[in-house]
This record gives structure tokens, C-alpha cells and sequence, in this order.
């Protein structure tokens, strides 16, 4: 519970139960290596209400077998298999021997794709050995396999690739399954979201110029957003806001100022970098970099 989110947990060995939790937390990322005998968790409703902030879990399976149960479906994995599950819905997790599993905790709103976008993803085997599986699994491997030396900044950037590559892997896979859309507004919307990414230091990005650069009005831009459930304003934010967090945290970057961290990702006005910042962290970005996260 304490390194997870709040769950249930069962064994129903005869023989007592004994097993091992090794964890970094690095920023908002939690990576979690478990290595224990056969039980299972449940994350229950009232768990679940009880909880102020939803996250995502990707396991990847090292050693023995698992069942993962979420939203009607079922993962049987085995060893180098991936599954995402989301904390903020039911889901049972079970294992029948001995095992090892790598787990990368992190917040919904680290992920550069909306929730509701990897809902269909959850409790789906992703096999280490297709597509890009075979380069995320090998790495979260290496993960596990020197947990001990993730700490400092170069841990955080580990830990954040990891994310950066999980985030790939998914969406290839939801573009693989949804094929193309009506009208091709996903695949302009990736477009559009790759480009953002790549201008995010533009302070001057505006609507109209995302929308001229890709030959549609200023309303169909807008529209196309506000269809994946956001704001062409609020989806920017977010993305210029979390590469801020970083920085911030960076010792590299420790001689820049707040307000030089903020500019280079776009915020000119510190004030109003200051309030958004506490509006999505719960502080202001000078009392983030000084605290031990």
C-alpha cells in the first residue's frame, strides 16, 4: 500500500507467504521491482474513493505468470509481456508461483496521451517480443536489473524516457487498432500534437498559426480538440508545463532562474507561470525546486 496505491491483498499458501519490494521514486515516477510467492491484490471501489489522484501502472513481467483483470478483459503474462492498468478502476492482479515483475508508476496527466485515449489499451498483453515491445521490454529489464543505480538527475532521466518510450509504444498501438479515422482527424491530430511538441519554446505559437501550418481553419483546429476530450490552450500548457518540472528539478540546470526555465519553454510572463504551475504541482515552481520530491 505504501508503495503502490491502497489494495487488497490475499495469498492462500499454506506454507506462509514471504516476498520483496525494492522501489525508486524519482519525481512523480515510481519504479517498483516485487519478487514473492503466489497472491493476489484487488483494487476495490471504496479503495478507489478513498484516493485523490488517479495513475497508471505498467507491468512488465520478468519471471513466472500473471493475470490481469480490469474493465471485463483478462492479460495472461508471461515473462517479458507488458500491461497497462489504471488505478482509478477496479482491477485484480494475481500470480501462482513465484515471480518477478517491474511496475512504472505515474500520474495520468505525465502521460502525453489523454486517459480516455489508453482506456482501451488497459489490461491488454503487449508482447515483449513484437512491434515496439521488443525495445520497450529490454529496457524496462535493464530497469529492474539496476534499480539500485537510478537516483540524481540521471536517474529522473531514466525514469522519464521510460515514460517518453511507453508513450510511444501505446500509441503506435492505438493507431494500429483504431485504423484510419473519419476523415483523418486522429492522424492530423497527431500531427498537429508532434508539432506543438516541437514549438513548445515558441512563445508566440498561437492557434492560428498551428492551424495555418496545417492548411485548416482556426475552428476546425479547435473542434478537433475539443473531439479528443481538450483544448488546444489547455493541451499546450500541460506539455510546456511538465518539461518545466523537470527542469526545475534538474541539477544540471540549477544556475538557471525559475523565470529562465520558464521562458525556454514558452511562459514569458512568470507571473502567470507561477500560478499555473501551482494550479497543476500544488506549490509555486520556486518552493518545487528547493523541496526533496
Amino acid at each position: 500500500n505504501e508503495s503502490f496505491v491502497p489494495l487488497d491483498v490475499h495469498t492462500d499458501s499454506a506454507e506462509g507467504f514471504s516476498g520483496r519490494i525494492r522501489s525508486r521514486v524519482l519525481d512523480e515516477l515510481s519504479i517498483v521491482e516485487v519478487t514473492a510467492g503466489g497472491h493476489r491484490v484487488l483494487r476495490t471501489p471504496s479503495l478507489i474513493s478513498a484516493s485523490d489522484r488517479p495513475y497508471f501502472k505498467l507491468n512488465l513481467q520478468v519471471h513466472g505468470h500473471g493475470l490481469l483483470v480490469q474493465d471485463n478483459r483478462e492479460a495472461a503474462l508471461r515473462p517479458g509481456d507488458l500491461a497497462v492498468y489504471d488505478t482509478n478502476r477496479p482491477y485484480t492482479l494475481g500470480f501462482g508461483e513465484e515471480f518477478r515483475t517491474l511496475v512504472l508508476m505515474f500520474p495520468h496527466d505525465a502521460l502525453d496521451l489523454p486517459a480516455e485515449a489508453v482506456a482501451p489499451l488497459t489490461t491488454v498483453r503487449l508482447p515483449g517480443d513484437d512491434g515496439l515491445g521488443r525495445m520497450t521490454s529490454p529496457f524496462m529489464v535493464q530497469l529492474a536489473d539496476n534499480l539500485d543505480a537510478l537516483s540524481g538527475s540521471s536517474g529522473r532521466r531514466l525514469a522519464h524516457n521510460a515514460l517518453d518510450l511507453i508513450a510511444t509504444m501505446l500509441e503506435s498501438d492505438l493507431d494500429a487498432r483504431r485504423g484510419p479515422p473519419a476523415g483523418g482527424h486522429g492522424e492530423l491530430l497527431t500531427r498537429i500534437r508532434h508539432f506543438n511538441e516541437a514549438h513548445l519554446g515558441n512563445p508566440d505559437l498561437s492557434p492560428a498559426d498551428i492551424a495555418a501550418a496545417h492548411y485548416v481553419s482556426t475552428r476546425h483546429l479547435h473542434n478537433i480538440f475539443a473531439a479528443s476530450g481538450t483544448t488546444v490552450a489547455g493541451w499546450t500548457r500541460t506539455r510546456r508545463l511538465e518539461p518545466c518540472r523537470r527542469d526545475l528539478r534538474d541539477p544540471i540546470l540549477a544556475d538557471r532562474s525559475v523565470g529562465a526555465i520558464a521562458a525556454r519553454w514558452g511562459f514569458v510572463d512568470a507571473a502567470h507561470f507561477s500560478r499555473v504551475f501551482r494550479s497543476a504541482f500544488g506549490e509555486p515552481p520556486s518552493t518545487y525546486r528547493r523541496g526533496d520530491h
